[in-house]
């Protein structure tokens, strides 16, 4: 273990025993190598065609602090992307895991997705009806974003475009208090 923290500081970030087992100027490394950015930052995050390493790094990496299930049933043939095991891995890494299914799609409204031109017809839909009644939801969001600081958003496309976190994301930046930064990871 010492080995590789000493060579890959990374791999001690979250480590419960990094500072047992290093000396204080090693240790010190392993605290400069964790990412940490000081500016306010709405993430969004799809699962689809990564693995839950890759996926959950990219919430370390960008200091996430609060991941928000966005999706209407959080349910997963994907190993570690149903809600109880995504919920345990997060708090594994000190991130918070928070579903809101009221902004998600209904899943009989998502059958039948070939083209771009369906999804499109699809988030016509979701931005008319489902943004306009989950105003609440989506100013939860912001309030959370405002006192943690680094959230993201996720769903399980990787396509930004055919997910509808991307028109979520947008509703949020329009409220009135927005003065922050959207970033697609």
């Amino acid at each position: 273990m010492k080995l590789t923290y000493l060579n890959y500081q990374y791999f001690a970030i979250n480590s419960v025993k990094a500072k047992e087992i290093l000396n204080e100027e090693q240790y010190d490394k392993v605290l400069k190598a964790k990412p940490i950015n000081a500016n306010t930052i709405l993430y969004t995050i799809g699962y689809e065609g990564i693995s839950l390493e890759e996926y959950l790094n990219r919430l370390i990496k960008n200091d996430v602090k609060v991941l928000v299930d966005v999706r209407n049933n959080a349910l997963s043939m994907k190993f570690g992307f149903s809600k109880t095991q995504l919920k345990t891995f997060c708090a594994s890494l000190n991130i918070e895991y928070l579903h809101i299914p009221e902004v998600g799609i209904q899943s009989d409204q998502r059958q039948e997705l070939k083209t771009q031109t369906d999804y499109d017809n699809l988030f016509d839909i979701y931005k008319k009806q489902n943004l306009k009644k989950t105003v609440s939801q989506q100013q939860q969001i912001l309030n959370l974003l405002k006192d943690r600081k680094r959230i993201a958003l996720t769903c399980f496309e990787a396509n930004i475009c055919q997910c509808h976190r991307k028109h979520l994301a947008e509703a949020i930046i329009t409220l009135p208090e927005w003065n922050y930064e959207l970033k697609h990871i």
